[in-house]
């Protein structure tokens, strides 16, 4: 499946993630993975958001999240230019006789053993999704029994951030709150009825 990931600053608070999710619904955008989290400034999070591009126009996502009020930046992060990274939790059926096997391919695709049980372990996986993919296939012939994954999170190689340009972190999470402080106050006034006089 042909994907691609969107990372994009928003202002954090209250509802700015219903804000997003109610965008894709109306414009039946499907989201593969989301995953949000803190920065390192209080007034920003950053969303990663993987995309189905088979079936959603990754130009025209760009477009209408740049359009929502508390949304920062929207930058694309794909291919070889991005380190991408997932984790997940993976509870596997075991027993004496297989338990030796499902360590020898935890140990080849670098997952750990959290918890391991008569029956069941548990391994721990962070790597690329495509490599996660991979082990997800071999496990299947001894039995997936639970699998929680955390959706996908990239960053840039190299010295380049999201936040390069005239304007850092701070000074875009600053402007921004001005811009969208007089945006509200301006659709209060609007929404204000107008006095008129009495009829004589």
């Amino acid at each position: 499946m042909s994907t691609h990931t969107l990372s994009v600053l928003v202002e954090n608070k209250p509802g700015v993630l219903t804000h997003v999710a109610g965008l894709f619904a109306r414009r039946a955008f499907n989201i593969r993975s989301l995953a949000v989290g803190p920065t390192q400034d209080d007034r920003v999070s950053r969303m990663t958001i993987v995309v189905d591009g088979a079936s959603t126009p990754v130009e025209q996502v760009e477009a209408q999240l740049e359009k929502l009020i508390r949304v920062l930046k929207v930058v694309q992060l794909d291919g070889e230019s991005a380190v991408q990274r997932e984790l997940a939790l993976i509870k596997v059926r075991t027993d004496p006789a297989t338990r030796g096997e499902l360590l020898g391919i935890a140990a080849v695709f670098g997952a750990g053993v959290v918890d391991m049980g008569p029956d069941a372990l548990v391994l721990e996986s962070v790597s690329s999704p495509a490599k996660l993919d991979s082990l997800l296939a071999v496990l299947a012939d001894y039995g997936v029994c639970e699998l929680v994954r955390t959706g996908q999170v990239a960053l840039a190689r190299g010295s380049a951030a999201i936040t390069d340009g005239p304007l850092g972190l701070v000074t875009i999470a600053a402007e921004h709150e001005h811009i969208t402080t007089a945006a509200a106050a301006a659709q209060q006034e609007a929404a204000e009825p107008v006095a008129t006089e009495p009829a004589a």
